[in-house]
């Protein structure tokens, strides 16, 4: 969701005006919103008003008294819509053909709502014939993520439109929470999953400077946790929200709680909040996210470490698990979580102004995003592993895979079109894409943050001077960014451009003079702007990655990333028959570039030569004795992980076994 944090005190700098930046429709990002607005977002509306797919529309028709029926899909099914509507209205002045299925929804969600703000459809609709339903009675109604998307959507809609209808309501839908809280606090502190009511409250506040919000946000943050023995670290419930000691559970719930308590952060200054979410990311950073930058990697299983009490472990799924838990097969990664990711570190980035944070967020860019989205633009993945494997000896449970069905064969796990037992990953997907613009710079009253290389033009006001800045790059296929900056009339400005944490090697060039002033992770350019040209060359060659030794899985095994491209090998490049555990990666290795076409337009191959070994332990059998055996060169190609999963049924990695030459130190003995 979008941000204005240009009044929030303790915010370093707050996003572009609406509507102030346009991508051009080249390189990875570009490509892949330009796809968003072609084919995905209105692909998924016809989706959401099909009654007889998604129903999400038809839902609120039932709810509002316009059509008869029952209530069908998820209970969160609302949230979801809200959701795709919010990509939509962000899309829609590139995408003029949404403006009329966003008028179409606002309508029957207006006459679904009831008088005292409360809208759910599933609840409403179940009323009507079992007056016992009440709101607010079973917390896997999802009712505040719900209420929290709408209020999300009402902020934004009039922010973009200037339209009160959507605001309005969100207007409502937040007033219903400020009378739950006074009336019923208990039923509002057990109806926190997936809490996207924090940041939505407070974002609303921002929107109205009313006071009632922020305090609502900080009512709702203090009864979400603190319930010791009766809370559980699937929800983080168990300590109080800024005493929480690590990312532990649900990694969804977690990473919408940690980005509504930073955004809380912003507004109040509160120190341990502040203390409290630098902490958590730092936990997430350092030992539980994956190269990729997917997280949540256990499927099921069960935790004590919130609590750090045995005798109440709970159950966690799609969750963070232990530090260096990190499996690649089973790697569970929801998308929401890794987008929730992305919420949680453009605020924290709002927050402090350092540079790792947009190093996070163009890691997500660059490989999770894309590759949770097929490339037509239609289907899409609930879970990203790092490896996909032939025979797996038990099946993947998949959330969007439809009841009383076969999972598909463990190397042909593809994507959905539509998820049918849960879609909230692909409107979440849709509409972190159609903000793409709003994560690539950010500004103050006299400075400029340029925080992700992509080519197109931003139009802003620097000290009350209008200021054009126009990027050109083929990044990150190259590593060269022009950056031209254009003011009406000659201005004095700061504009500070990422040196990525990867990348110290970085130089930036103002009519060829070298700039060496950094802070917080950018370099930093102070100067009277006129019409100048900023060079940016970012040093790019691929880097042979290994994992933390705790890591178990990646343990003698190694990636490969270029620039902030992830890569992976496919079976699709792999002789017949030849299974990607025989693959060996040798140290050092030879490398050369290749400029991809097709599938991979505007990214770069990588080939080498590899070493192939016969499996030791044959399949059926648990060990066996190593023996020295033959290996056999093999050509190998590298693909950005981003596209895998488009050319057919088949096995990935991203890790592989390596291959060192050992120089033995020490002198003759």
């Amino acid at each position: 969701m979008l941000t204005d944090t240009a009044t929030s005190r303790f915010a370093v700098m707050t996003s572009l005006p609406a509507g102030s930046v346009t991508m051009t429709a080249t390189g990875p990002l570009g490509r892949l919103r330009q796809r968003a607005l072609d084919v995905t977002i209105p692909s998924m509306g016809e989706l959401m008003f099909d009654p007889d797919i998604a129903h999400a529309v038809e839902n609120f028709r039932i709810a509002a008294g316009r059509a008869e029926g029952e209530h069908r899909a998820a209970p969160f099914m609302d949230g979801d819509l809200y959701k795709w509507l919010e990509s939509a209205v962000v899309a829609a002045p590139d995408a003029p053909q949404l403006a009329g299925r966003v008028a179409e929804a606002l309508d029957v969600i207006a006459a679904a709502q009831q008088p005292d703000g409360y809208v759910h459809t599933k609840t409403t609709i179940a009323a009507r014939t079992d007056r016992a339903i009440a709101p607010l009675t079973d917390r896997l109604n999802f009712e505040t993520y719900n209420l929290g998307h709408l209020i999300t959507l009402g902020c934004l809609h009039r922010r973009l439109t200037g339209d009160e209808t959507y605001f309005a309501m969100a207007v409502r839908a937040a007033d219903y929470l400020l009378q739950a809280v006074r009336e019923q606090p208990e039923a509002i502190a057990d109806c926190n999953i997936c809490p996207s009511h924090y940041m939505a409250v407070i974002e609303l506040y921002r929107s109205t400077r009313d006071e009632r919000y922020l305090t609502l946000a900080r009512t709702l943050l203090d009864l979400h946790g603190g319930k010791g023995g009766a809370g559980g670290d699937d929800n983080q419930d168990v300590y109080p929200v800024q005493d929480q000691p690590v990312a532990t559970g649900h990694a969804v719930r977690a990473n919408y709680l940690f980005a509504g308590m930073t955004d809380y952060a912003l507004e109040s200054g509160d120190e341990e909040f502040r203390a409290a979410v630098t902490r958590l990311w730092e936990d997430v950073v350092a030992s539980k996210l994956y190269l990729t930058g997917g997280c949540g990697a256990v499927y099921d299983g069960a935790s004590p470490d919130a609590a750090q009490d045995y005798s109440t472990i709970s159950k966690t799924h799609q969750a963070y698990g232990r530090p260096y838990q990190l499996p690649h097969t089973t790697a569970y990664n929801e998308s929401c979580a890794t987008l929730g990711f992305v919420l949680w570190s453009w605020r924290m980035l709002l927050l402090t102004g350092e540079a790792r944070f947009a190093d996070e967020i163009e890691r997500v860019l660059f490989n999770s995003l894309p590759a949770m989205l097929d490339a037509e633009g239609l289907a899409y993945f609930y879970t990203n592993p790092l490896r996909q494997v032939r025979d797996l000896p038990f099946p993947m449970r998949r959330a969007g895979d439809p009841e009383r069905t076969t999972p598909p064969a463990s190397d042909d796990r593809s994507r959905q079109e539509y998820m049918t037992n849960c879609f909230c990953c692909p409107p979440n997907i849709a509409r972190v894409i159609a903000e793409l613009p709003y994560y690539l710079y950010s500004q103050d009253a006299e400075s400029v943050w340029v925080h992700q290389f992509v080519p197109g033009t931003a139009q802003l006001e620097v000290a009350g001077v209008p200021l054009e800045i126009t990027q050109t790059t083929r990044y990150p296929s190259e590593g060269s960014i022009r950056i031209r900056v254009k003011a009406q009339s000659p201005v004095r400005a700061s504009i500070r451009i990422r040196r990525p944490g990867w990348a110290p090697g970085t130089e930036v060039r103002v009519q060829s003079e070298p700039v060496t002033a950094v802070e917080n992770g950018y370099l930093v350019i102070d100067r009277t702007w006129s019409d100048e040209e900023i060079s940016v060359e970012i040093p790019l060659r691929p880097r042979v990655t290994v994992a933390h030794h705790f890591l178990e899985e990646s343990t003698n095994q190694a990636a490969v990333v270029r620039g902030p491209v992830v890569y992976c090998v496919e079976s699709a490049d792999l002789p017949d028959s030849l299974g990607i555990e025989s693959v060996h990666l040798p140290f050092p290795a030879e490398w050369q570039e290749q400029a991809g076409t097709g599938l991979f337009t505007d990214q770069v191959l990588l080939r080498t030569r590899a070493v192939t070994l016969p499996a030791t332990v044959p399949h059926g059998t648990l060990y066996g004795e190593l023996v020295e055996q033959p290996g056999t060169e093999l050509d190998l190609v590298l693909v950005p992980y981003a596209h895998w999963a488009n050319r057919g049924p088949g096995e990935m990695t991203v890790w592989l076994p390596l291959l060192r030459s050992v120089r033995l130190s020490g002198g003759d003995s």
